[in-house]
């Protein structure tokens, strides 16, 4: 079928429970807790509708690359399908990708969490606490893979905690069983314009603001290669995590759109603060604050760690200089770690002194790029499934369901993302920028190429 992979010199210090509560944690952010008030502004109830369709993509993808990583696990995951099923140029392109948009988005949660610590010290400066959230989650990325498993264990612990704490809330407020509340019944939902008061375009509108929210789902796979038994830690963490997901996503915009009318929701603000302050729980906008605070430093640890293992995988292919190949002892790829957070640490300086010119012009160049990953995915997927099936069937202890014709739907589904995106005013430069940086990527890559047949 292809060439066995190479024995993974990495750890194997991660357990099944570090990857279950990964895959639920990885993708729960502040994207939910805080970016979900914009959807409702725009779409209303019918919110709901496009987080069920943006989680139905997500779930696609991670099937697909269950499936992919379940028969062939690997640090680089879908880097690595990619090069078996379309090419080295492949490889090299998704790889380069996903590691320019996590150290990106890795100095916007730093930022982030910088500026929470800030309004609860005034007296630490905004750039020291960015400083010591690197030095710390670096440092323990490079004592040890169980010390990633554990610090993501319990962040994700909390986060999930949060989130049935809230579900749980607002039911007993939604049927009016807490002190000083009454039934609502429907009229949230039905009133303020109906279910969809823009529409099907409102609804689509949410999607696009909502479907990068469920980025950091394929961490996941890329952590299973660490695990002692990764064939197995991965089918279950996939499974395990795409429908909890889907379940605490949409059974959170279902609790919030019927408690508040959507036209309260103020985009900036959390809508789960508004609710939480409605039914009269005290120091709401605290509690939250702490909730979104630990989602921002575990996306920040996640981050790291899956552009570590991205670019470590990239210089075991050739793809990447071979001096990031050095692992310590205890398995963990030290230069690889460093040489991220070190691009890490420029994407924050220039998120500090430049957030709205230099690093608004790399924040759109990597807006779009999760599609791009998502959709070189499916492709691969469809290659090596029917090469598997062909030479390896065993292997398969993970299937995409209904193949092909599901695989090619979520590819329809991400080119309708994008084609909407650009006729949005608000997403259209994150396409063409995300475009360009890909672009830049592919000719790289073809280049390569070209130097390697002549070879």
């Amino acid at each position: 079928m292809h060439d066995p992979l190479p024995a993974e010199p990495l750890s194997h210090g991660l357990k099944q429970r570090h990857l279950t509560m990964l895959g639920l944690g990885g993708v729960i952010g502040a994207g939910l807790f805080v970016g979900s008030g914009a959807g409702i502004a725009v779409a209303g109830p019918g919110i709901i509708v496009s987080y069920l369709i943006a989680g139905a993509i997500a779930m696609l993808v991670m099937r697909m690359l269950g499936e992919m990583s379940a028969a062939m696990p690997a640090s680089g995951s879908f880097s690595v399908h990619a090069e078996r099923a379309l090419g080295r140029w492949a490889g090299f392109s998704v790889g380069w990708l996903y590691w320019f948009l996590l150290v990106v988005v890795l100095a916007v949660e730093a930022t982030g969490a910088a500026k929470i610590a800030n309004g609860w010290a005034p007296g630490v400066p905004q750039w020291a606490w960015v400083l010591i959230f690197m030095v710390v989650f670096t440092a323990a990325n490079l004592a040890s893979v169980k010390n990633f498993g554990e610090f993501e264990f319990w962040f994700a612990a909390l986060k999930i905690f949060a989130i049935v704490a809230f579900l749980a809330l607002g039911l007993l407020a939604i049927f009016g069983v807490l002190p000083d509340t009454s039934a609502v019944g429907l009229s949230n939902l039905t009133g303020q314009g109906g279910f969809l008061p823009a529409g099907v375009s409102g609804v689509v509108s949410g999607v696009l603001a909502v479907i990068f929210a469920f980025g950091g789902l394929e961490v996941v796979t890329i952590a299973a290669a660490e695990s002692d038994d990764p064939v197995r830690a991965v089918g279950r963490a996939v499974r395990s995590a795409v429908w909890r997901i889907l379940f605490f996503y949409v059974g959170s915009m279902l609790v919030i759109v019927t408690l508040l009318p959507w036209t309260s929701m103020t985009p900036g603000r959390s809508p789960y603060v508004a609710v939480l302050d409605s039914i009269g729980i005290p120091s709401a906008g605290r509690i939250m604050n702490i909730v979104v605070f630990v989602a921002l430093l575990s996306a920040l640890n996640a981050n790291l760690y899956g552009s570590s293992r991205m670019i470590f995988s990239l210089a075991e292919r050739g793809e990447a200089p071979k001096g990031l190949l050095k692992v310590a002892g205890g398995g963990v790829p030290r230069r690889a770690v460093l040489a991220s957070v070190a691009f890490g640490f420029v994407s924050v300086l220039l998120n500090l002194k430049w957030p709205d010119s230099v690093f608004l012009y790399m924040l759109n160049a990597v807006g779009a790029v999760l599609l791009f990953v998502w959709a070189l995915i499916a492709l691969s997927q469809l290659r090596l499934r029917r090469r598997i099936e062909r030479e390896a069937p065993e292997t398969l202890t993970l299937r995409m369901w209904a193949f092909p014709y599901l695989t090619w739907a979520a590819l329809a589904a991400m080119a309708a993302v994008l084609v909407l995106m650009l006729f949005d005013a608000s997403a259209r430069p994150q396409v063409l920028w995300s475009a360009g940086a890909t672009a830049v990527v592919l000719a790289v890559a073809g280049v390569r190429e070209l130097r390697t047949r002549r070879v």
